[in-house]
């Protein structure tokens, strides 16, 4: 291991609630939880005002409602997490060239690469300096670990939360460590910890007492060795930047086991679409496409096709994610479908013998995915929405448009009063408060779900907030 604390972690403060706080004043210094909705939702994340209620990230939607039932309850609006977030990264690639992105809302960066740090003192200005520039460009707070190794320097940053800063001198990790539950080190999960808890270790500075021969017994060689080494604080592990991905994918899980096969199907083809924006966003293609189906029972199938080429034509996922469909038994009920494009490269190969679903369906996907986009920019669950045409046959039976769904806290403009975010909506009617980032706290109104004047919008830009945003 190095001898300066120059591997810095960051981990931007409860980071989707965060965003929503900075984007809407009118929920800054509040309790927000942002997750699935539904029956079956859970929490992907829960503000610092929330967390005092007991709400955690991956806790049962429900439950979280039970606890903190005041708390504003948002959808997650992930196009404006991915901004934010290449903002932050930007920042970080500022530093280093050896930047790690772990998710959206965390990385390591080796500083010593970069040539900005060399000792404790020049990395705690760094890191100092990268707190304020990051709640210069977005209003948000980051919390900072420092450390001679990545397992340190992650533990140092949940040390430093909330909006703080942690430095961990070199040859002090022991003595840091030896108190913690055995859960703080990486790969130690509840199955594992109860396992050390049964054999009467509980801290680190017990697992290194027990000693490698204990621990490979009790937890295998590769295990116990990988164990023995964290408690001792040995991590060698370096910096890598840009990990490559190794699959994209998208799923969805449903408030409603789906019975119907059609119905499962159309959700097949609307998620091989979704897959492919995904895919052409990244500029990447793949040869391998997989079905992910859990059913009623939860157990869970996983399908794949691989094709001679990489492609990231939208025709061509579709028709191999509708064939392994077909060898997929879904009597009794669907809880989540996935579909998801591996064996990624940066290139395309046609594949000239490829069964295409037809022309039409393939131009509409040059527009930008026909009617799956417009399914998603609506909000709504079944087909995208068309006036009638001019010419259509006199008589003939015309679709119904579907009513629009105004998801909780996404963005919307009214013709008259401007920029808002949706509060709630229900029985033909959806509340909207009116603010912006720069704005106080907003005026609410409510309308019909069909009311013209009103239409769904692109996120505003986030910046610095004239007044810090509390943590969370």
């Amino acid at each position: 291991m190095r001898n300066a604390p120059t591997i810095l972690h960051l981990d931007m403060d409860a980071f989707y609630a965060s965003v929503e706080q900075a984007s809407k004043p009118s929920l800054r210094g509040k309790a927000v939880i942002v997750g699935g909705l539904g029956p079956r939702g859970v929490v992907a994340t829960a503000s610092y005002e929330a967390r005092i209620f007991g709400v955690h990230s991956a806790m049962p939607m429900a439950q979280a409602r039970r606890l903190a039932p005041n708390a504003a309850y948002l959808v997650p609006r992930f196009r404006i997490y991915r901004d934010v977030s290449e903002r932050v990264m930007g920042l970080l690639r500022e530093l280093s060239p050896l930047v790690e992105p772990l998710s959206l809302d965390e990385a390591f960066v080796d500083l010593e690469a970069g040539g900005v740090a060399w000792d404790a003192e020049s990395a705690r200005l760094v890191g100092g300096k990268l707190r304020s520039d990051i709640r210069a460009a977005t209003g948000l707070a980051g919390s900072v670990g420092l450390a001679a190794s990545k397992m340190v320097a992650k533990i140092a940053s949940e040390e430093a939360k909330p909006d703080g800063l942690v430095l961990i001198e070199p040859g002090t990790e022991r003595g840091l460590l030896g108190p913690m539950s055995v859960r703080v080190l990486p790969g130690v999960g509840p199955a594992t910890g109860d396992h050390l808890r049964r054999a009467g270790i509980h801290t680190v500075e017990e697992i290194a007492e027990a000693g490698e021969d204990e621990l490979v017994r009790l937890l295998g060689k590769a295990h116990g060795h990988a164990l023995y080494a964290m408690a001792l604080a040995h991590d060698e592990r370096p910096v890598v930047a840009e990990r490559e991905a190794k699959s994209v994918s998208v799923e969805d899980t449903y408030d409603v086991d789906i019975h119907d096969r059609v119905r499962v199907g159309l959700e097949v083809q609307r998620l091989a679409d979704r897959c492919v924006r995904r895919l052409r966003g990244a500029g990447l293609s793949g040869r391998t496409i997989v079905l992910k189906v859990r059913r009623y029972d939860f157990s869970t199938l996983t399908r794949s096709e691989t094709l001679r080429g990489p492609t990231d034509d939208p025709a061509v996922v579709r028709e191999a994610a509708a064939r392994l469909l077909e060898g997929v038994d879904t009597t009794g009920g669907v809880r989540l479908l996935g579909v998801g494009v591996s064996g990624l490269a940066d290139f395309t190969q046609e594949d000239l013998f490829a069964q295409a679903a037809g022309e039409v369906a393939v131009e509409g996907d040059d527009l930008g995915g026909g009617g799956a986009v417009a399914e998603e920019a609506l909000g709504t669950s079944g087909a995208a929405v068309e006036g009638d045409r001019d010419g259509d046959a006199e008589g003939e039976a015309q679709p119904q448009p579907a009513e629009r769904r105004w998801h909780a806290g996404h963005d919307v403009r009214h013709a008259e009063y401007g920029h808002g975010w949706v509060q709630g909506s229900g029985v033909g009617r959806v509340t909207v408060r009116f603010e912006t980032p720069e704005s106080g706290p907003g005026r609410v109104r409510t309308f019909r779900v069909d009311d013209p004047a009103l239409e769904v919008a692109e996120p505003l830009p986030l910046g610095a907030a004239e007044t810090p945003v509390a943590p969370g």
